[in-house]
């Protein structure tokens, strides 16, 4: 894969569902526009109170009556290797923050792609193998898996993107489109991940994160900083990398590198 990037840029929202409201009508508007020209749209959720907010935001938006959404696939950059009923789980936040909604007017239940549960008798090797055979039906040119068109995270306080956290193997994995990851220093410790090449042959990475704790960790990813030690410096779209941020999140980021347009 050749490493050839879009510019880093910061959009910041006022506070936390001001940025989601934002953050959701930019996805409805990219989803749209891809359908539109006829052509597939394949997303990467993230979990947490962020992601849940920007799908929460978007199903609330009248767009998404008039999107076809059987063009549209959904992934997960990474899961948590639990029962499939557990609050843990990506995908049941996902699904009750926005897909469940969708599925009522039209998107193909197939069309979500869910990792395996801990309770349907596969080990964590075998849910990410699978996860990776699913990835590679949808191969593109830049790999064994689909160039996302919007690759949503979340920033961890210590940097961490997906479940690749700081100074730990998963990060450096290059030869595999997902990782098992165990003794992850955030619980539950077992989980599924996306690793680096994928998330970053996707056309538009957008993470999403507010909060002064995560001031710190921004600034370290806009300044440069090691992949290896902050895994947020290392996600970066072929078209666009932007870090969707609230004012608190925002205290460290040079004004010139904030983008008034976008």
């Amino acid at each position: 894969m050749v490493e050839e990037w879009a510019e880093k840029r910061v959009v910041i929202g006022s506070d936390p569902a001001a940025l989601a409201e934002s953050v959701a009508a930019r996805f409805l508007s990219r989803v749209a526009k891809r359908v539109d020209e006829g052509k597939s749209a394949h997303i990467a959720l993230t979990g947490g109170s962020m992601g849940s907010a920007v799908l929460a935001a978007a199903s609330r938006n009248e767009r998404i009556n008039r999107i076809d959404w059987t063009r549209v696939h959904f992934w997960w950059g990474d899961e948590r290797f639990v029962a499939r009923g557990d609050a843990d789980r990506n995908e049941k936040q996902s699904r009750a923050a926005l897909l469940d909604a969708l599925v009522e007017i039209g998107l193909p239940p197939e069309n979500i792609h869910a990792a395996a549960t801990s309770d349907e008798g596969v080990d964590l090797d075998a849910a990410a193998a699978a996860y990776a055979a699913d990835l590679a039906r949808f191969a593109g040119a830049e790999g064994a898996w689909p160039s996302f068109d919007v690759c949503f995270l979340g920033v961890g306080p210590d940097g961490h993107i997906a479940s690749l956290f700081p100074d730990r193997p998963e990060i450096q994995i290059t030869d595999q489109a997902v990782v098992a990851v165990r003794d992850s220093p955030k619980p539950p410790p077992e989980r599924v991940s996306l690793t680096r090449p994928v998330i970053n042959s996707s056309k538009r990475v957008w993470m999403v994160l507010t909060g002064a704790d995560k001031a710190s960790a921004l600034g370290l990813a806009l300044a440069g900083a090691s992949y290896a030690s902050v895994p947020a410096a290392g996600a970066k779209g072929r078209k666009r990398t932007v870090f969707f941020v609230d004012e608190a999140a925002a205290a460290k980021v040079p004004p010139e590198l904030i983008d008034r347009e976008y």
